[in-house]
């Protein structure tokens, strides 16, 4: 059951119009496909809003067929939640002043220059990266895209793929200035890790997708880490030689629209996103071009039945589309 602080916003989601019999056959398949179970008095909103959605990615995808997008959406387990609702759950990302972090500053060696990166980057393909995970509907994005990282430079250093507890950092960080569920930054779980000597591992200590009481155990530490980097805020090229020269890294993003909660494939690109408000953490694990469209390829925390199972490319270029080259950071170990 939602809070009632969401209840206006499921009323006004009533304003969309009556349920429509021919989607009947679609919103039974929707509850069989998600398992979704609801109290008879919320069924009649979460319909409702359900199918605001299935019109709004009709309306989308006849426009993307037509050239007009370069990305499609489709339903997903988040289908009856209003935006709203979706970004407040969740969505987060704290932003803060970087001054005072107390990670250094990434420098991409002089010798390299874009030119002589390679044309594509995926470092799935090179074992860097662990299955996609589900926050669930807990603020905790921060933890996963710290873990994300962290996972892949123990990896590049042992040789060894390490699933990290992303619920030892939601129950442990506070002190560092994150509040689990309630969302986070990643450059404060590094600093956590860092003083803590250490992180659990994934199987030591299990997600919950609530707010607990620290387990941490030391003779339980799957990696650790010595400082962190902050990558030139807002360069795209630095971004790019972090990422084909370092590992997956740890990014940011405006992740707050319609169209980001209902994303299926393609290469996403949002005129309203903004390069500087950024309410989401990610992973970034490697960057391409298809069709002529450069893109950046990056690991979501929203389970394999969001988008491209768990991934999604989005526009690279200079215009540093939804911020992700804004407040880009990694570990080191």
């Amino acid at each position: 059951m939602y809070q009632l602080a969401v209840v206006f916003t499921l009323l006004a989601a009533v304003m969309a119009g009556p349920i429509s019999s021919e989607f009947n056959e679609d919103w039974q398949a929707f509850k069989d496909t998600y398992r979704k179970q609801y109290q008879p008095q919320e069924e009649t909103l979460r319909r409702i809003i359900w199918e605001d959605n299935i019109r709004f990615i009709q309306k989308h995808n006849m426009e993307a067929d037509r050239g007009v997008h370069t990305y499609w959406l489709g339903e997903n387990h988040y289908a009856d939640m209003t935006h709203e609702e979706f970004v407040k759950v969740m969505n987060g990302f704290k932003m803060t002043n970087r001054s005072s972090n107390g990670c250094g500053h990434f420098m991409a060696p002089s010798h390299v220059q874009l030119a002589d990166l390679p044309d594509e980057v995926d470092w799935r393909k090179e074992g860097y990266v662990t299955p996609v995970k589900n926050q669930e509907q807990c603020g905790s994005c921060w933890a996963f895209s710290t873990t994300g990282s962290l996972e892949g430079q123990h990896f590049k250093k042992t040789g060894q793929l390490v699933s990290l507890s992303e619920q030892n950092l939601v129950d442990c960080s506070q002190k560092e200035g994150n509040h689990g569920c309630g969302g986070g930054l990643m450059d404060n779980a590094f600093q956590y890790i860092i003083l803590n000597h250490g992180i659990d591992t994934e199987d030591s200590y299990p997600y919950t997708a609530r707010d607990g009481k620290c387990k941490f155990k030391s003779q339980s530490v799957g990696a650790t880490e010595v400082s962190c980097m902050d990558i030139q805020s807002q360069s795209v090229s630095d971004l790019q030689k972090a990422v084909a020269t370092v590992g997956p890294i740890s990014v940011a993003m405006d992740a707050s629209h319609r169209s980001f909660q209902l994303y299926k494939t393609g290469i996403y690109s949002e005129p309203a996103c903004s390069p500087t408000q950024l309410d989401h953490g990610v992973l970034a694990v490697g960057y391409g071009s298809q069709s002529g469209q450069d893109y950046w390829l990056i690991k979501n925390s929203w389970g394999t039945v969001w988008g491209m199972q768990g991934y999604f490319m989005i526009v690279r270029d200079q215009r540093n589309m939804c911020g992700v080259a804004t407040m880009a950071s990694f570990p080191t170990v």
